[in-house]
């Protein structure tokens, strides 16, 4: 059926009737498969380690920082040959790679992408708004690797 084929609501209702039927027939562990296979599209990404949180500092300073300080941490990732830090601010997420390199930046969680963002010519990028739950970061560096981080707790 095409579009032209379309020329009342009654001929639209019954090709969305068929596709929906059409995509309850497709077997479940097909489906499964499908899914299972996106789960590996980075397994050639490099994986980026915490080599520094700034909160295992402020547990020994706590008692000692004033109520009116500003909040703010700062994590280190590290792999083979890049470093991506971090700064979480209550306006967003402050990075920069380096070496610096230009590419693209994803904050995501298991259901989904949380926000993207460009990485300019010096490596800098800000991701806005800072996300709320657990996520990890998706480098993609423009003719270089694909970096992926460990998860950070808000």
């Amino acid at each position: 059926m095409t579009e032209t084929d379309w020329n009342d609501d009654g001929q639209l209702l019954e090709a969305l009737r068929d596709a929906l039927v059409t995509e309850q027939e497709v077997p479940r562990a097909f489906v499964e498969a499908g899914k299972a296979a996106f789960a590996w599209r980075t397994i050639d990404a490099e994986l980026a380690a915490l080599t520094y949180d700034s909160a295992w500092a402020g547990l020994e300073e706590a008692s000692v920082r004033s109520a009116e300080s500003a909040t703010l941490r700062a994590l280190t990732f590290a792999s083979d040959g890049w470093t991506i830090e971090i700064e979480l601010t209550s306006e967003g997420l402050l990075g920069q790679l380096d070496p610096p390199a230009a590419g693209e930046i994803t904050a995501s969680t298991d259901s989904g992408v949380l926000a993207t963002a460009r990485i300019d010519d010096l490596g800098f990028f800000v991701l806005k708004p800072l996300p709320k739950t657990p996520y990890r970061l998706t480098c993609i560096v423009d003719d270089g690797p694909t970096i992926l981080t460990g998860w950070v707790t808000p």
